[in-house]
């Protein structure tokens, strides 16, 4: 049995609208290091986050997070 995995393009999303973590963080109400830990794989943000996210970076939750 195969165990999914959650990869994500939060980074290649900040980098097009020139944010940084920190900024990112600020705009949805968490840490930079919770930012850096979801980029990186770590961390599996809750559903009400990843909209946040979504909605801040102008994608769809869909174009953020890729179920592998």
């Amino acid at each position: 049995m195969s165990e999914d995995i959650l990869e994500n393009t939060i980074k290649v999303q900040r980098a097009k609208i020139n944010l940084t973590q920190e900024q990112l963080a600020d705009l949805v109400g968490v840490t930079r290091k919770t930012i850096n830990t979801i980029e990186n794989g770590k961390f599996v943000p809750s559903t009400l986050l990843a909209i946040k996210l979504a909605r801040v970076l102008g994608v769809t939750v869909e174009e953020l997070f890729i179920l592998k």
